[in-house]
C-alpha cells in the first residue's frame, strides 16, 4: 500500500513546520545581528554555515533510516532537536547586547542542534515519500510537500513579521517561542501512523556505509545530478544572509518589515512552484529540463535588476522584484525537486534514504558555503564601497552563478519523454 493523497499532505505539513523554524533562523536572527547589533555579515554567515555543514551527516542519516527502519522516530526525534536549537538561537542574540562571549558560545551550540535536527527529520521525511509514494504520484507528492513547506515559511515569517514591531528581545522569544512548540505539535500528529499503514521497498542488507556511498556515487546519473544541486544552490542561497540586511540598511526596513519581505519572497517561490506543479504535472506542458532552465534564467534577470537599485535610484519596487525573485526560485526548485524524488529510486540496491542524503548533503554544502561567501563579500565590498554598490555587486555575481547553473542543467539533465513522471536523466 502506498502513500494516499490524505498522508501525503500529512508529509507536507512536517515539511511546513521543518521551514517555519528554519525561516526565522537563517533570516529574521541574521538580520537582527547585522543591523540591529552591528555586527558583521560573516558572523551569521559562520553560524548558518555551521548548521548547513552539519547537514554533511545527511548520508548517514539517510543510510540509518534505510537499513534501521522506522523513520518516524528519527523525523520526530530532529524536529524535536530543531525546535530547542530554534529557541536556541533566537536567546542567544537576545544576549549579544550583554556578552558577546556567552551569545557566541549559546550561538554556537543552538546553530548545532539546529543542523542536527534538520538532517535527521529532514532526510528521513524525503526518504519516507520516496519509498512509499507510487511512481506516478511522485512529481505531484514532491510539489504538494514542498508547497506547503514553502507556504509555511512565507506564513510563518509574514506573521512574526507583524508581531515583532515594535523590536524587543521579549517579542522575539515570544514570537520564536510560539513557532517552535507548533512545529513540534503538528509534526507529532501529522506523523503519526503513516508509516506503519504503508508498504515500503524492503529494507536493505547492512552494507557498510562507506561501500554504499562508493557504490552510489559511482552511478553517473547520481553524480552528475550531486554536482548539478550543489552549484544551484550555491545560486540559491547566496542572498539568504543578506537580502534582509539589504533591505534594512539601504532601503530603511524595520524588522518586522524585512522579516514580512522574507515572507513575501517565499510567498513569490509558492506561486513558481505552484505554476510548474500545475503546468507541468497537472497539464503535462513543458518538461522539467526546460522548468529548470527558465527558472535559473528567471532568477538571472531579476537579481540583474536588483543589482541595479544598489548602484542607483531607478524607480523599480524592491518588494516586487523579491516576489519576482521568489517566483523564478520556485519554478527552478519544484522542477530539480520532482526530478530528485524520481532519481531516488533508481539505481542499484534501491538506496533512497542515501541517496537523499548525499543530494541533502550537496544542497546543505552548497547553502552554507553561497550563504557564508555571499556575507563574507558584502563584508569586504562595504569597505571598499557604500552599502547599495557593495551589496549590488554581490547580487550580480549570484546572477551570474544563476546563469552557469542554467548552462550545466542544459548540458546534463536530458529531455523527459513525460513530465507526469517527473524523471531527471542527467549524463546518460
Amino acid at each position: 500500500m502506498t502513500l494516499s493523497w490524505t498522508q501525503i499532505m500529512r508529509l507536507g505539513l512536517v515539511q511546513m513546520a521543518l521551514g517555519a523554524i528554519v525561516v526565522l533562523t537563517t533570516s529574521t536572527l541574521n538580520r537582527l545581528m547585522v543591523v540591529e547589533f552591528s555586527l558583521p555579515a560573516l558572523l551569521p554567515g559562520l553560524l548558518v554555515g555551521l548548521h548547513y555543514g552539519i547537514q554533511l551527516s545527511r548520508p548517514r542519516w539517510g543510510y540509518t533510516s534505510d537499513t534501521g527502519g522506522n523513520r518516524t522516530r528519527w523525523i520526530i526525534g530532529g524536529m524535536v532537536i530543531l525546535a530547542i536549537g530554534g529557541f536556541g538561537a533566537a536567546f542567544s542574540v537576545t544576549l549579544f547586547a550583554q556578552s558577546y562571549a556567552l551569545a557566541l558560545v549559546l550561538s554556537v551550540l543552538a546553530y548545532a542542534l539546529i543542523g542536527i535536527g534538520v538532517g535527521a527529520s529532514g532526510t528521513s521525511l524525503l526518504a519516507l515519500l520516496a519509498t512509499a509514494t507510487a511512481p506516478s504520484r511522485r512529481a505531484a507528492a514532491a510539489t504538494i510537500t514542498w508547497l506547503m513547506m514553502i507556504f509555511g515559511i512565507a506564513l510563518t515569517a509574514g506573521l512574526a513579521g507583524s508581531f515583532l514591531d515594535p523590536y524587543s528581545p521579549e517579542r522575539l522569544l515570544s514570537v520564536v517561542a510560539v513557532v517552535v512548540t507548533a512545529a513540534t505539535l503538528i509534526t507529532i500528529l501529522a506523523i503519526g501512523r503513516i508509516e506503519s499503514r504503508v508498504s515500503t521497498m524492503k529494507e536493505e542488507a547492512p552494507t557498510p556505509f562507506l561501500e554504499g556511498m562508493r557504490d552510489i556515487w559511482g552511478e553517473p546519473k547520481t553524480r552528475n545530478f550531486t554536482l548539478f544541486v550543489f552549484l544551484s544552490m550555491n545560486a540559491y542561497f547566496m542572498q539568504e544572509l543578506i537580502l534582509e540586511p539589504y533591505a534594512g540598511l539601504v532601503f530603511n526596513f524595520t524588522p518586522g518589515e524585512s522579516t514580512a519581505l522574507s515572507g513575501a519572497q517565499n510567498g513569490g517561490v509558492f506561486i513558481g512552484m505552484l505554476i510548474v506543479g500545475i503546468v507541468a504535472t497537472g497539464l503535462k506542458i513543458g518538461q522539467l529540463r526546460t522548468w529548470v532552465i527558465a527558472g535559473c534564467l528567471g532568477s538571472c534577470a531579476v537579481l540583474g535588476l536588483i543589482c541595479m537599485t544598489g548602484f542607483a535610484y531607478t524607480g523599480l519596487n524592491f518588494s516586487y522584484l523579491v516576489v519576482a525573485l521568489g517566483v523564478f526560485n520556485g519554478m527552478f526548485a519544484v522542477a530539480a525537486i520532482g526530478s530528485m524524488m524520481a532519481l531516488a529510486s533508481e539505481g542499484r540496491h534501491q538506496r533512497e534514504g542515501t541517496r537523499m542524503g548525499l543530494w541533502g548533503a550537496a544542497q546543505a554544502i552548497a547553502a552554507g558555503f553561497g550563504g557564508l561567501t555571499g556575507a563574507l563579500l558584502v563584508d569586504v565590498m562595504r569597505k571598499l564601497t557604500p552599502d547599495g554598490p557593495a551589496f549590488g555587486t554581490v547580487f550580480a555575481f549570484e546572477a551570474l552563478l544563476f546563469l552557469a547553473a542554467a548552462l550545466m542543467a542544459a548540458r546534463v539533465m536530458e529531455t523527459q519523454k513525460s513530465p507526469h513522471t517527473a524523471s531527471l536523466v542527467p549524463g546518460e
